[in-house]
């Protein structure tokens, strides 16, 4: 088990209170991207939290509960399809995350974002690349971020049935595509991700 908080204590130092942030949803055909902040106590150790991505959706699950009774403050945001086409992804996915962030009491004197750029962010931030797997509170975030999505998702499945989005989770299947080419896209879809369709 790697140690989450040996790369997050190096990166913030003194600094207090730290957030980690992430988002889910940045490659999907549909649906919103959804981005998390959350402040952990510091060298608070949650059993088996990692980067979203290696945990199955059991896991994940599992972890919604500890993580937001254990953390300090935590805000989870989405940004809209209709965001995604008018900023573009990269900078849906900033208000997101500045959308998370504001929601963070005490608010953050730093946040360690994942991923290789922050240009967006309001609050003092770094990136961090891959700090879903390295540091604590980036991966709490990514917990957070990926099962509020999926959740989200479940619900866009049962008012939009024909595309089996409880599957798929909106991303770029075999079976999405011919969903959308038999019946057309609905007002989940991102058009700009559609049109590298035809």
């Amino acid at each position: 088990m790697i140690d989450l908080w040996e790369a997050e204590l190096a990166l913030c130092g003194d600094a207090g209170p730290v957030c980690g942030v992430d988002e889910a949803g940045r490659g999907p055909l549909a649906g919103p991207v959804c981005a998390a902040a959350v402040i952990l106590p510091r060298g608070l150790v949650i059993p088996g939290l990692n980067d979203s991505k290696k945990l199955s959706e059991k896991q994940r699950e599992a972890l919604v509960p500890v993580i937001t009774r254990e953390a300090v403050s935590f805000g989870v945001a989405f940004a809209t399809v209709e965001e995604i086409g008018e900023f573009n992804i990269l900078g849906a996915t900033f208000l997101a995350m500045n959308r998370a962030i504001e929601k963070l009491d005490p608010a953050p004197a730093l946040a360690l974002i994942d991923g290789n750029r922050d240009t967006g962010i309001l609050a003092p931030s770094r990136p961090v690349v891959g700090g879903d797997g390295k540091c604590a509170s980036i991966a709490a975030a990514s917990v957070l971020a990926k099962v509020t999505r999926d959740r989200y998702m479940l619900e866009l499945d049962l008012k939009y049935p024909q595309y089996s989005f409880a599957k798929h989770k909106g991303y770029g299947t075999a079976a999405h595509y011919a969903a959308i080419r038999e019946y057309g896209p609905c007002e989940a879809h991102r058009p700009g991700f559609l049109r590298k369709m035809h």
